[in-house]
């Protein structure tokens, strides 16, 4: 049971990387993706076929992978993030469904959809840990960065960001290329933990998770995508037991609709977890609790 719960947590912790990284584009550069998945898949197949045909060490297919991720979504950015609303929406949304059926299709290559089988394995939780702390540092200082403050300006106001002299297109490829590679990374240690790929593992239903999470952890909120992940992510396994198994996806949805009308901002909003925060919040308590 110790070895099932750990599974869980790699994997959340994987799927958390990916997530992190629509965040970036989503939850802070206001950009809404449906097609995320399909640059999970396109890191997932690049470090599987690498290391199983050259026989490279895991974390160098790992890097391949988020660089064929990054590539990828640069070229494909640069003409769909010229498009505005829905219709960004709609392409990335083609732009999953079409890298899927190419997986399907390239037999030869990928395995079609029987899947590729004997990827080399090796991913364990530690490491998953240590990618995710790596990231959450760079995300937490990129984001108190100049670029990152001007990636939150073009969410907010992308009239008034272009009218002060910043580079809109810019940020919009910076806050893309961030986000796919991050996805790509996620898609690498997926395939070396599962040790087996399928398209149907890079579905639109996979997008639109990545998507809703962020969304009910706060758009704008790193915390609260890190907190909407530990909760969203594992939540299925958790109810898998007893006689909840059969309502645990029908939970699973409620809670999602008691998130959208209680909290319709998220859980956090816009608002972050830090250390000060936590030893404010702690201090108020003990005084109130004194003056009673």
């Amino acid at each position: 049971m110790n070895y099932y719960w750990i599974g869980v947590a790699t994997l959340t912790g994987i799927y958390m990387i990916a997530i992190l990284g629509v965040s970036i584009l989503t939850g802070f550069t206001g950009l809404f993706s449906m097609g995320h998945a399909g640059f999970m898949a396109i890191g997932a197949y690049t470090s599987a076929l690498l290391t199983k045909t050259f026989h490279l060490p895991i974390l160098v297919g790992v890097f391949f992978g988020m660089i064929a991720a990054l590539i990828v979504g640069l070229i494909i950015g640069y003409p769909t993030l010229k498009l505005r609303g829905d219709y960004f929406v709609i392409a990335t949304l083609g732009i999953g469904e079409v890298t899927k059926l190419l997986l399907e299709n390239l037999q030869g290559f990928t395995g079609g959809a029987r899947g590729l089988t004997d990827v080399p394995g090796g991913v364990t939780f530690p490491m998953v840990l240590c990618f995710l702390v790596v990231i959450i540092w760079g995300l937490s200082n990129f984001l108190r960065s100049k670029q990152g403050r001007n990636c939150i300006a073009v969410r907010e106001e992308e009239l008034a960001t272009a009218s002060i002299g910043a580079d809109v297109t810019h940020y919009k490829m910076l806050a893309m290329g961030i986000s796919c590679a991050l996805c790509g990374i996620s898609g690498a240690l997926l395939a070396h933990y599962m040790e087996y790929l399928n398209p149907t593992m890079f579905n639109m239903v996979v997008s639109d998770q990545l998507v809703m999470t962020v969304i009910l952890g706060g758009c704008g909120s790193l915390t609260g995508t890190i907190i909407a992940s530990m909760i969203l992510v594992p939540l299925p396994e958790i109810l898998r037991f007893g006689a909840v198994q059969e309502w645990r996806m029908v939970f699973y949805g409620l809670l999602v609709v008691l998130v959208i009308i209680f909290k319709p901002s998220g859980l956090m909003g816009s608002k972050e977890l830090s250390i000060e925060g936590i030893k404010k919040f702690i201090g108020r308590a003990d005084k109130k609790g004194k003056e009673r």
